[in-house]
């Protein structure tokens, strides 16, 4: 297979999936749809990983770097969810990040120490606004381990040049969960918050994937800062979708 042809069978899969969403977003709009408080997804520390440095591409693409033809590798994750407040109303124009290592273990941040293995297709970063249902979206790579953390992505969520909420997102039943430091340092409820089914795209013919992790945030930006913000909210278009 070509890399043209490959590139524009992602385009008509990114396409279909996006479709789909749009025909399931009257879901997250029924008022009053949650009767009792939500709870909060648990925190984490942001780590060590975040980019010194932002990419030139900071989109919600993962897979293709600016106007590139060649995708990063791994296994194609469509990775979707909504940003919601304890009473389960949508925050909308709220700014998502997300950052993970590359196919073969590596961050985009000068420390990390299977860099000169990166893979330079992968962005490593991206960033989306949420919609007015307060969804968001990426397309990315599943995670994978490296040595001494289980596979995950972190996840932060900014508003008004304020971080709300840092966290990260784990795959669920992966073996190595069980020998993870931060994984185990919450309890169970707190693990099926965070731990993700990556499941098959069935209309996929490359073996794409879906994973779906909702946030519900307990602060406003009137209260205490969590963390420092680091990114910046885009400016001008709203993040691709492509």
């Amino acid at each position: 297979m070509t890399t043209l042809t490959q590139h524009a069978l992602l385009s008509a899969s990114r396409r279909h999936f996006l479709q789909s969403m749009a025909f399931g977003a009257a879901a997250f709009t029924t008022p009053g749809l949650f009767a009792e408080q939500l709870a909060h997804t648990p925190r984490f520390t942001e780590g060590p990983f975040y980019p010194d440095k932002l990419p030139l591409d900071t989109d919600n693409d993962l897979l293709i770097i600016n106007d590139g033809i060649t995708p990063a590798v791994g296994e194609i994750t469509h990775l979707t969810g909504r940003l919601l407040s304890p009473s389960g109303e949508p925050i909308r124009n709220a700014l998502v990040e997300i950052w993970q290592c590359d196919n073969n273990g590596a961050y985009i941040h000068s420390g990390s120490g299977n860099r000169d293995h990166r893979d330079r297709n992968f962005q490593g970063y991206g960033r989306f606004l949420t919609d007015r249902n307060g969804q968001y979206y990426f397309r990315t790579i599943k995670p994978v381990p490296y040595p001494g953390r289980t596979p995950h992505i972190h996840f932060a969520v900014s508003e008004k040049n304020q971080r709300l909420l840092t966290t990260q997102m784990f795959v669920k039943g992966h073996p190595q969960n069980d020998r993870d430091g931060l994984f185990q340092r919450v309890d169970d409820a707190s693990r099926a918050l965070i731990a993700v089914d990556f499941q098959p795209i069935p209309e996929s013919n490359i073996g794409e994937l879906a994973a779906n992790f909702d946030l519900v945030c307990g602060l406003t930006p009137e209260d205490p800062a969590e963390d420092e913000f680091r990114g910046r909210p885009p400016r001008g278009p709203r993040p691709r979708s492509r």
